[in-house]
Parts: C-alpha cells; sequence; structure tokens
C-alpha cells in the first residue's frame, strides 16, 4: 500500500499480517478522497484503524489531526510504525475497543469532522445499532461519515446519505450529519 496524495505522496506503507485485517484497497481509498474533496483542517477519526491507511492519507493531504483506534496489538504496533515512518506528529493512536473508544469521546464532548469506520465485514450486523447511537454524539455537525463493508450487505446509518459505490466485492457510503 502506499499514500496516494499530499504531502507523503508515495511513501509505502505497511499492513498488518495475516488475514484478520483487510486493508483498503489503493483504489478503494482514492475514490474515497475523491469522494471527500478537500479534508485540510479537518479532525479523523479511523475507526478499526488497521493499517491506518485511511487517517494517514487523510492526513498527508493537510487533515489537522487524526485518532486511530484498534483494538489489535497487530494492527497497533503496524499504525505506529506507519506513522513514524511518515514523520506525523499530528496523529494520536488507541488501543481500545471501538465501542469504548466512542462513549468515552462523547463522554468528553469530542468531536470529529471525518469518521472512518472499516470494521471487520462479518461484523457489521452485530456493532450496526452500537454505531447508530453512537457515532452522532461524536460526529461534528456537518461532518462526514465514510462506512466500508461487504458489497452484499445493507448498512445505514442516523445521517444524511450523499454517496454510495461499490468495488468489487466492497460498497463505501459517505454519510453527513446534520
Amino acid at each position: 500500500m502506499r499514500i496516494i496524495a499530499g504531502s507523503r505522496k508515495g511513501t509505502i506503507i505497511a499492513a498488518p499480517r495475516g488475514t484478520r485485517t483487510r486493508p483498503t484497497a489503493d483504489r478503494v481509498r482514492e475514490a474515497v478522497f475523491s469522494m471527500l474533496g478537500d479534508v485540510a483542517g479537518l479532525r479523523v477519526l479511523d475507526l478499526f484503524a488497521g493499517s491506518g491507511a485511511l487517517a494517514l492519507e487523510a492526513l498527508s493531504r493537510g487533515a489537522a489531526a487524526a485518532t486511530m483506534v484498534d483494538n489489535r496489538a497487530a494492527a497497533v504496533r503496524t499504525i505506529a510504525s506507519n506513522t513514524t515512518k511518515l514523520k506525523l506528529e499530528n496523529a494520536a493512536l488507541s488501543r481500545r475497543d471501538y465501542l469504548a473508544f466512542l462513549k468515552d469521546a462523547a463522554k468528553k464532548q469530542q468531536r470529529f469532522d471525518l469518521i472512518f469506520v472499516d470494521p471487520p465485514y462479518k461484523i457489521h450486523r452485530v456493532i450496526e445499532a452500537e454505531l447508530e447511537t453512537w457515532l452522532p454524539r461524536v460526529a461534528a455537525p456537518g461532518g462526514r461519515v465514510v462506512i466500508e463493508f461487504d458489497s452484499r450487505e445493507d448498512v445505514i446509518l442516523p445521517f444524511r446519505l450523499l454517496a454510495s459505490k461499490m468495488y468489487g466485492d466492497t460498497r463505501v457510503r459517505l454519510f453527513q450529519a446534520d
């Protein structure tokens, strides 16, 4: 994988080894950022961060800050290594369960302008109700949420749907908080 654009364009980044992480393909990431447009100055949250590719891409493109959340040790090590390699100081990493992170962020009234949600495909149905409850509490007014999931599934969130695209077995939806 590589950073596609911005200040770190072309830099190769790693993905955690094994089959538990399904990194967002470069072409899908490029399409997502094409849908998003300018991300300069945004506060970014990357849930189920895996390699951190989505948040790191946003930082390379000028996002103000990014928080990457994953509860797996291999993912956290990979994200830390990628962040160090890219020399990004406005990146934060949290080894926590996504729900614990969301509840804590809501309690602290943290708000994010751009939220990436890319959980393992098999757990979408299990966590959808939790995402419906907690994402609105951490999304800034007008903030956007990008969710990536299996194209055979359907994910609805309590936000305004801006776009929905399919890339092979992957579906990406872009929502906006009102």
